[in-house]
């Protein structure tokens, strides 16, 4: 992986191609249209439209379905809503048939939906021998690698009759990777960077998204030479590898527990209050005071709404900043968060997302 956004993937010739190459090719059959996309597998699926009834199966998906004013289609969504702050509200309602790895068939068919939403690998190929005799169209979309998130955007967006809104977000999405390409022009020997998941001493190694995330923001990720994108590493690997900075992600359910041991009637504040708590236990991990990053106070809390997936850009701004403060100074990424959660979902930005 090299060091900066030209040379990873991310140009926006790249992504125009990829554009161009979404989408096969429309069919009118009478009154009724079929398009032909090509999934995230390389897979050609015919798509009659239009499409009334979805169901949705993964938190990826479900933000793009709802940025691209398409949640009036959902029929169905997966048993994790709860955790979903930003859709709950508005889809807590709707029947649960699963999750990621496994769905209930018997409800899913009852539900009648015209096409299912899932990831590229999850659940298996059982799923299309179990709905295709309903006429139910597996789609496998990630929505979770920055170098096909525009290419997923545009096909879910002819699927879905909602081009226009697609095109939008499409070209904010590239405006704003530009914009961080540009903060970080000329930039010179990128600090060392220690990634850890919300599991203690996982790491995100070459090929993942955490990987991909620290690079275009500018930093050297200590384990980008490690075997497997996300291997578990150890204390003494960290210590000899003395990064400058530490990244640490926290799901919700990690920031919860804390949360419910602080006492204020402010939500945000609890949960800044909570992420600070993170960044407090890992500073005073055993011979971490050796680390250079826990020296200078350089260790960062960031939650995984914001970690890849369809918001990466919002947390490689993030990474950014703190990658380069001095650089950065006047730069601000709760701003451009703001814009995103206003824009494309009409919800009032609320909460802490990283620390």
């Amino acid at each position: 992986m090299t060091r900066f956004i030209t040379k990873t993937g991310f140009s926006l010739i790249s992504v125009f191609i990829l554009l161009c190459l979404s989408v096969s090719g429309t069919t009118a059959v009478g009154q009724t249209k079929i398009v032909e996309i090509q999934d995230a597998n390389g897979n050609f699926v015919q798509v009659q439209l239009p499409v009334q009834r979805i169901v949705v199966l993964t938190s990826d998906a479900l933000e793009i379905v709802c940025a691209l004013k398409a949640d009036n289609l959902i029929t169905g969504v997966f048993t994790g809503i709860s955790r979903e702050a930003l859709f709950e509200a508005k889809l807590k309602q709707k029947p649960k048939v699963g999750d990621w790895r496994e769905v209930n068939y018997e409800l899913l068919a009852e539900l009648k939906p015209d096409i299912v939403l899932c990831y590229a690998r999850s659940p298996g190929k059982n799923l299309e021998k179990k709905l295709n005799p309903f006429g139910i169209k597996v789609i496998r979309l990630n929505f979770f690698k920055l170098e096909t998130l525009d290419q997923e955007i545009k096909t879910l967006g002819l699927i879905l009759g909602k081009a226009e809104q697609a095109e939008a977000l499409i070209n904010w999405h590239q405006n704003r990777l530009q914009f961080l390409q540009e903060k970080l022009k000329g930039i010179k020997n990128p600090p060392d960077i220690y990634i850890e998941g919300d599991s203690r001493y996982h790491t995100a190694g070459p090929g993942s998204g955490g990987d991909k995330m620290c690079t275009l923001a500018g930093g050297n990720n200590i384990a980008k030479n490690l075997s497997i994108p996300y291997p578990e590493i150890t204390c003494e690997w960290i210590l000899k590898n003395n990064p400058e900075v530490i990244i640490k992600v926290a799901t919700r359910g990690s920031y919860n527990i804390k949360a419910k041991n602080i006492k204020t009637d402010i939500k945000s504040k609890t949960r800044l209050v909570a992420l600070k708590t993170i960044q407090e236990e890992i500073m005073v991990r055993p011979a971490w005071n050796h680390i250079q990053a826990v020296k200078q106070k350089r260790v960062h809390v960031i939650t995984n709404e914001i970690w890849a997936g369809p918001r990466a850009v919002i947390g490689a701004s993030y990474l950014a900043k703190w990658f380069f403060p001095e650089k950065l100074k006047h730069f601000n990424p709760e701003e451009i968060h703001k814009e995103y959660i206003n824009n494309f979902h009409n919800i009032k930005f609320q909460g802490k997302y990283a620390y």
